[in-house]
This record gives C-alpha cells, sequence and structure tokens, in this order.
C-alpha cells in the first residue's frame, strides 16, 4: 500500500491444534512481525494480544489514518467475513475495545411491544424478552444480544477474509483522509516534482502517493518542463478517483499570481495592502490593482520592492511574464487612469449610462495606451470592469468625425478582473 513508513499485511489462519476455537493473526512489517491468538469461547468474545493492537495502531498513525476508523474498519471486516461465510443475518454486530483487544460479536434486534408487530423473528425482538438483556430498553430502541460464535462457524476462509475485507478498507480510510488533506487545500499553491510528461499533461508528485494533473491549457506558454524539476502549481480541484486522490493543478490561474504575491509580499499576506482585482493573459502580461488599508504605506511601493525586487520574483517564477502593479481607486475616472499604465492620460470622462470610459492620450503616447495588440487596453477593460475608447489629443482635436487616433477596448462579459 503506498504511503507510511511501513510495507505490511494482515494475514489469518489456525494457530495449531491445541484448541479448536483459535485462529492466529499475523501483521509483518518491515520492521518485524507480530502474531496473536484469537479464541472465540461461548460468551462470544474474542481476545487480542494488546502489543498486537498497539503496533496495528501505530504502523497506521503513521499513515495518517485515526485510531477511531482504524477500530471501524476492524469492526466492519469481521462483521463482512462473519455475516458471509457463517451465513448471519444482517443484524450482525462487532465491537473491538482498543484498549484491552477485546472483541465481541453481538446480534441487535429491533425491540416491538406486542407479537403481532414481529414481521422477522431474526431482526426484532418483545420489549419483554429484550428488557432481560438490557433493563433500560424501551419499544423502537435497539438491544444487542451476545452471539455464540465459533471457530466452526468462522473458519479459515472467514478468517482470510476479514482480513482482505480489513486490507481493502484501510485502503479506503487512508485514500479518504489523504483525500480531507488535500482538499482542504483548494486555492492553494503547493510545490510537487515533475514526475512524467505526455503530450495533453505534465504528471506532478505531491507526496503520499498523490498526483497533480498540469494539462496544456494550465501550462504557462513556452514553459518546458523536466523530470525531478520542482514545480509551484496552483490548486484547482481535488478529485476522488479508486487510486485516491487526483489535484487538478494550473500555472495559468488568476489566483496562482494572487497567491504568488501573497507569499512574496509580507503587506499583502498580513492584510495592510489588498489585491483589488487581477486581470491576466498567461505568460505574457498581467495587471493587477492593489489599495492600502493602512494610513502610510505605499500599496504599490510595498509590491513592487525595493528596485522591483518583490515583483522581479514573481516574475521570474512566472517565466517571464509581465506584471504591471496599479493602485485602485474608488473613483472610476482615476481607476481606468491608472490601469491604462504605463501610458499617460491627459483626461477620462466616464459614460455611466453605457459603461463606457472615454479617454484621450497624447499623441505619442497612443500606442503605448493601446499596447501591442490592443493588449494594455484590453487588460485595463477587464481590470476595470469598463469599456474604454481610446482617442489621442491630436485626434479629438482634428475633425469632428472619423476614427484617426482612436481605439476602443471592451471588459468581457465575465469581467475576470473582478477578483
Amino acid at each position: 500500500m503506498a504511503g507510511g513508513g511501513a510495507d505490511w499485511y494482515t494475514s489469518a489462519g489456525f494457530a495449531g491444534l491445541e484448541t479448536a476455537d483459535q485462529i492466529d493473526i499475523e501483521l509483518s512489517t518491515d520492521v518485524g512481525r507480530f502474531t496473536t491468538s484469537c479464541f472465540f469461547v461461548p460468551e462470544a468474545r474474542c481476545t487480542v494480544n494488546r502489543d498486537f493492537i498497539g503496533a496495528l495502531l501505530q504502523l497506521n498513525a503513521e499513515k495518517g489514518v485515526p485510531k477511531e476508523i482504524l477500530i471501524e474498519t476492524l469492526e466492519q471486516a469481521i462483521e463482512s467475513a462473519y455475516r458471509r461465510n457463517a451465513d448471519a443475518p444482517e443484524n450482525v454486530v462487532v465491537k473491538v475495545d482498543p484498549d484491552s483487544g477485546q472483541i465481541s460479536v453481538y446480534r441487535e434486534y429491533e425491540v416491538v411491544a406486542t407479537p403481532e408487530e414481529i414481521e422477522d423473528d431474526q431482526l426484532q425482538m418483545l420489549v419483554a424478552d429484550a428488557q432481560k438483556v438490557d433493563s433500560t430498553t424501551g419499544v423502537g430502541a435497539k438491544v444487542r444480544v451476545p452471539e455464540n460464535v465459533t471457530q466452526a462457524q468462522l473458519g479459515r476462509i472467514a478468517a482470510q477474509t476479514a482480513g482482505q475485507v480489513y486490507r481493502q478498507r484501510l485502503r479506503e480510510a487512508e485514500r479518504d483522509v489523504v483525500f480531507q488533506q488535500y482538499a482542504s487545500r483548494e486555492g492553494e499553491i503547493m510545490t510537487g516534482v515533475v514526475h512524467r510528461t505526455t503530450e495533453s499533461a505534465v504528471i506532478l508528485d505531491m507526496g503520499k502517493g498523490v498526483e497533480a494533473v498540469l494539462a496544456v491549457s494550465e501550462q504557462l506558454p513556452g514553459e518546458h518542463y523536466r523530470i525531478g524539476q520542482h514545480l509551484k502549481a496552483y490548486v484547482l480541484e481535488v478529485r476522488r478517483t479508486t487510486r485516491g486522490p487526483v489535484i487538478v493543478a494550473s500555472r495559468t490561474h488568476r489566483g496562482f499570481l494572487r497567491r504568488l504575491m501573497e507569499m512574496e509580499i509580507p503587506e499583502i499576506y498580513n492584510g495592510t495592502v489588498v489585491i483589488r482585482g487581477i486581470a491576466r493573459e498567461a505568460g505574457s502580461r498581467s495587471k493587477v490593482a492593489v489599495e492600502s488599508r493602512q494610513q502610510g504605506v505605499d500599496a504599490k511601493g510595498a509590491a513592487v520592492g525595493q528596485r522591483g525586487s518583490r515583483i522581479q520574483a514573481i516574475v521570474a517564477e512566472l517565466n517571464g511574464e509581465k506584471v504591471d502593479v496599479v493602485l485602485w481607486h474608488e473613483d472610476p475616472a482615476q481607476y481606468v487612469a491608472e490601469a491604462l499604465s504605463p501610458a499617460e492620460v491627459l483626461n477620462v470622462r466616464i459614460d455611466e449610462e453605457h459603461k463606457i470610459a472615454n479617454v484621450v492620450v497624447p499623441e505619442r503616447q497612443l500606442s503605448l495606451a493601446i499596447g501591442k495588440e490592443g493588449q494594455n487596453a484590453r487588460l485595463a477593460a477587464k481590470l476595470t470592469g469598463w469599456r474604454i475608447d481610446i482617442r489621442s489629443d491630436a485626434g479629438v482635436a482634428a475633425a469632428a468625425g472619423g476614427d484617426e487616433g482612436h481605439a476602443a477596448a471592451e471588459a468581457p462579459a465575465d469581467a475576470e478582473a473582478k477578483a
């Protein structure tokens, strides 16, 4: 079984001819072997060596399975084997005392008031009979009666079945524990090791036998991966599979940039500076709007760092993707002007009705404001949520008609920048 510090298994069979009711249970590990005998007696109890229980709990603690789940798994395994091989009804209940190692087998009955209510005497019991077992039992409750168990009923096959079911259910319990550990980290950055690459994805080893899938669509353009490389990725989703949890990862999601900034910039991590919006074209360019929550703190300066040291560390992780940090403003005109940075803006007129920001820039700044293939204006529109109409001062002063010196960028309907 994957994970943990020991390879182990359980096996069960006859201990010998010393007693007709003795079954051996063996636990083998890479550090030793523990064997205990289980004696089934008419009182329906089985005593297991405490050292065996202790060793079992210790080994499974290494795998992160809680003690309660381990004991419950053992109980379910014995129940399953007993029902299957002793023709026992579904109301058989097995209980294991984790301290003493005592195993008890019961039949659980539903308590009814009159004989007319009994539909199946294997599952139901009159209240008068139930109170002979437990005087506090009332109608509608459940009463447990000790079951007489012998090795003839259980046998070697049942013991082996119990071992098989136990191993299977323990694997399921371990997978569930691991799933919960990783599911709680959705929306965070994790570091994995490149395990293998395919045409459609890169597979990362995240530890504990868990893999992360970084699909081609979630990879940064131009990035190359090598086996054994340590790689940061954003956890989009954790999925349950028959082989255990699988992480769906991304390096293109805007949440990846947000978490990187939280990791690199203490003021963002502690909440002194907050990120108000992110617009990203992964692998090429991003714009991040920040706001200071503390008087005297320069939000933009804190994010960029001295001589750009902080933002450069983020750019390096993003394989050279350019990151523009702008100040968020409540006034949409100021916000739009900031979002078009590094271009100089002369004037912004807001059309509330049509959700348009009409921007005037110097003639020499028009191409910078628009950006290569309209990227700067497009990202500014995504970031602010406004359709941005850019004109040069020379174009405005020219003929009233025509489109010379004019460009427009519109925010997408899904308003990606509203992070």
